[in-house]
């Protein structure tokens, strides 16, 4: 009963979290006449891969690398298969030509620097992790510099609200703290209550923990895209997946090199984390040019769901 409670308990702060951050992101975005996606792609981002950050790091102060690992490479693949996928089943999005330009290539860019720099020697090493955080900077300094198109399109919400700047902040504060207490919630129902169902532990890593790091994103782009905030939505997820290789595993390389343990991490996870971020792509022009909807959506879905599944046998 503890655990149902403990995992309602999560759901209700994610949902909280979610709306918090969302309002807090949009006064930002008209204070500072920055576009919506530049916030998504960055403080809601940030915010919504702490949970990530904690668990990798906690992971290999702890000698567990290839959870510190999956835990990103897991979380990356849901946010693209589960979370844009379940997104879309919401709303449409129109894309722009920015998203092609700058925000998936970024995005591959820093999927195919990880692959490289662990398909090799199977080692994240400090230098490699300079290297991560060093791009993840300057990708931040030029976002904020030059990008000026949206990459996507927003139906410009009525209830768009300009806060005072201790609210903002107080939204910002409340909303990322409830998305990491949140999750951190429900990941500890969830664990609990699969290992009392004889669930393994390498099951448990891959969906449960991989998956409820992803929650916060889950909820943040559910919310937005209801509130027709889409840039933020997409801007979040794409973000989070740049954050979460740039930053996360840059930072904890850092603070202790990761070096894989099981190979099958390397021939198996890592390949599908870039193949669903690559996808992406062409379900951009197909079949509708510079639009993602719902049938994008199911696809998403049903290519996570063969991952999952095929890792559970």
């Amino acid at each position: 009963m503890m655990q149902i409670l403990l995992l309602l308990g999560g759901l209700v702060l994610l949902i909280f979290g979610g709306n918090a951050l969302l309002k807090s992101s949009v006064s930002i975005s008209l204070k500072l006449s920055i576009p919506k996606i530049i916030v998504g792609m960055t403080v809601v981002s940030f915010a919504t891969s702490l949970p990530e950050l904690v668990v990798s790091l906690k992971a290999a102060l702890s000698g567990n690398p290839d959870l510190a690992l999956g835990n990103v490479v897991g979380s990356n693949a849901a946010n693209i298969g589960l979370v844009l996928g379940v997104t879309l089943l919401f709303g449409a999005m129109n894309v722009t030509s920015s998203f092609y330009k700058i925000n998936w290539p970024v995005m591959m860019t820093a999927t195919l620097l990880l692959l490289g720099f662990l398909y090799f020697d199977g080692i994240l090493s400090r230098i490699e992790g300079v290297v991560l955080v060093v791009a993840m900077i300057s990708f931040l300094w030029w976002l904020l510099r030059m990008q000026s198109e949206p990459a996507v399109v927003d139906e410009l919400p009525e209830d768009d609200e300009l806060l005072s700047i201790p609210l903002t902040l107080f939204y910002l504060v409340a909303g990322g703290v409830g998305l990491w207490l949140g999750s951190e919630w429900l990941i500890k129902a969830a664990v609990n209550i699969a290992e009392d169902l004889g669930v393994s532990d390498r099951v448990i890593g891959i969906t449960v923990v991989s998956i409820g790091t992803s929650i916060p994103e889950l909820a943040a782009s559910i919310i937005a895209i209801v509130k027709k905030e889409k840039a933020i939505s997409l801007g979040n997820l794409i973000g989070s997946n740049i954050f979460n290789i740039m930053s996360v595993l840059g930072i904890t390389a850092i603070v202790s090199p990761i070096k894989v343990i099981d190979q099958g991490f390397i021939t198996n996870d890592l390949f599908f984390m870039t193949f669903i971020s690559f996808i992406l792509f062409p379900l951009v022009f197909a079949p509708n040019r510079m639009k993602l909807c719902w049938k994008e959506g199911l696809v998403l879905l049903a290519i996570y769901a063969a991952f999952v599944y095929k890792v559970i046998l």
